[in-house]
């Protein structure tokens, strides 16, 4: 069976703090949420979509209604809280992009995973990398790495994501996902491997380990 994530002890006395009606609390809490909320963002946004709004503009309007939500939330704690501002996030950017680029209703599920976001965990790993200068190198490496992390397994491929560039743990990728923790952790691990794999081959760019 598996075991659900649970919110840390620091998570867990901010929002007692909350429910007390400490407002500054409130605010230190979510500020400290920020920077992975934005990793996320920056990890969905279809690239369609960047020179219209910014990773900020999505937070600031998913802070909007995480405000407005938090009663709710507070009576009844259905999940964990990272994983609810994460959902508030997500369905936050699933709006601007059905309303920007009219994405259909029936393609939600698929909305936030890496065959939506694949060009983006590229341009993650040439930041990260020693990219060449020239425009058609980089082109040419950005080709590359979208080929080969569409060739992974889809799972796999969003585990990475999840637990590696989103920093989420073991037990907040299950619950997402529906899994056991020990298949996403297997699954992790294997998709890790994979994406070293991927990087070796470009030894000029990646350096080993």
């Amino acid at each position: 069976m598996s075991t659900r994530p649970a919110d840390s002890d620091e998570i867990n006395q901010a929002l007692s703090k909350i429910a007390a009606g400490d407002q500054n609390a409130w605010g230190d809490l979510w500020d400290r949420q920020r920077q992975w909320l934005s990793r996320m963002v920056e990890l969905r946004m279809d690239q369609r979509l960047r020179n219209r709004i910014s990773a900020s503009d999505v937070i600031q309007e998913a802070y909007i209604e995480a405000n407005d939500r938090l009663p709710d939330f507070l009576r009844d704690r259905k999940m964990p809280f990272r994983l609810w501002l994460r959902f508030l996030v997500g369905q936050r950017l699933l709006i601007l992009h059905r309303h920007h680029l009219g994405t259909r209703k029936r393609d939600a599920a698929r909305e936030g995973h890496l065959d939506s976001s694949t060009a983006n965990l590229a341009d993650v790993l040439i930041a990260q990398g020693n990219s060449p200068s020239e425009v058609a190198a980089q082109a040419e490496l950005r080709s590359y790495l979208c080929e080969a992390l569409e060739g992974m397994d889809a799972t796999d491929s969003e585990v990475l994501v999840l637990r590696h560039f989103e920093q989420l743990s073991n037990a907040e990728v299950a619950e997402l996902l529906e899994i056991d923790p020990p298949a996403a952790s297997k699954r992790y691990v294997r998709a890790l491997s994979r994406l070293q794999e991927i990087l070796a081959r470009r030894p000029d760019v990646f350096e080993s380990g």
